[in-house]
This record gives C-alpha cells, structure tokens and sequence, in this order.
C-alpha cells in the first residue's frame, strides 16, 4: 500500500512542479498561447486533484499504527495545492487584466493592484479565521479535560474522607478495646 502512495507521491511531485513553471509563465505569454496555457494548467490541476484523492484513499487503507506520518504528509500536499490554486487565480487575474488593458488601454492598473490587494486581504482573513477556529477546538478540549480532573480530584476528594472516616473509626474501636483489655488485666 505505501508504494502505491509513495508512486502517488511522485507523480504529484512531478505534476505540481510543472504546474508551477506554468502558472509562473502564463502572464508573459502571447493571448493564444495563454489560452492554451491556462486551459492545460486548468487540466494539469484537476489531475492533481485526483492525485490527491487517490493517495487520501491509499492513507485510509494503511493501519492506524502508522497512518500519521502519511496524514501530515496528506496535509502538507492540501496545503500545497491549495497555494498552487490561489497562484493559478493570480495568474489569470493578471491574464484577464492584461487582456482588459489592451482593449481600454493601460487606464485599469490601479484597478489591479486593488484586486490583488483584495486577494491579499482575503487570504489573510482565511488564515485568521483557520487560526481562530484552531484556537478555539484548542479553548474546548482544555475546558473538558479540565473538567474531567475536577471531576476526578472530587472522587479522589471523596475516597480520601471515607479513608479518614474509617480511620477514626478504626482508631475509636482500637480505644476501646485497650481499655477493655486493660479492665481484664485488673481484675
């Protein structure tokens, strides 16, 4: 099974690293062949998708013992593609800018740098809310195993003064029979 993931692997390796020398010529490229460019890459992405899902299924399979390596390793390759798909969004908002500008004229670069700008914003608002959510599943699994030790420092609490308890018991019974033993040595 690992082999078929680790053959997995490659072929992600290989399909995102010419995904990436593609997105990173598209805005340089002549309108025809930027066409051409986004439609392949737009291919060359769903491929990688199914890639990805591919080796998540492969990473179900193996036993639990080992399958963490393989999910942080799964987690990494999302994260990957996810920054490849924002690339590629960039890259075709400067392609479509570009086109725009050669039929208005170069009136719409600010225009441009507001989008980016935009897309930037957005992404961080994405982190930050990834962030936010993380830190609070982190705020309410505290909150229960807080709650589980109070619950078991109150039974522990509870055991101890039933222990006393007996203890005093024990030590009144222990009294007792001394001073009976000692009326029996008298007489």
């Amino acid at each position: 099974m690992s082999s078929d993931f680790e053959g997995y692997e490659q072929d992600f390796s290989v399909l995102t690293a010419e995904i990436t020398s593609k997105i990173s010529r598209v805005p340089r490229l002549p309108p025809d062949e930027k066409k051409q460019m986004v439609a392949n890459v737009e291919k060359q992405l769903e491929e990688a998708r199914e890639l990805l899902e591919q080796m998540d299924l492969e990473v179900r399979e193996i036993p639990p013992q080992s399958r963490g390596m393989y999910s942080n390793r799964m987690r990494s390759y999302k994260q990957e593609m996810g920054k490849l798909e924002t690339d590629f969004k960039r890259s075709r908002i400067a392609y479509s800018d570009e086109v725009r500008n050669e039929l208005l004229g170069d009136a719409g670069n600010s225009s441009e740098n507001q989008r980016a700008h935009l897309l930037d914003n957005t992404e961080r608002l994405e982190r930050s809310s990834r962030r936010l959510e993380a830190g609070y599943q982190i705020a309410v699994e505290t909150e229960q195993i807080g709650q589980e030790m109070l619950e078991n420092l109150s039974h522990d609490r509870e055991k101890i003064q039933r222990a006393r308890e007996r203890l005093r018991e024990t030590d009144a019974n222990l009294g007792k029979s001394s001073r009976i033993l000692t009326g029996m040595l008298r007489r």
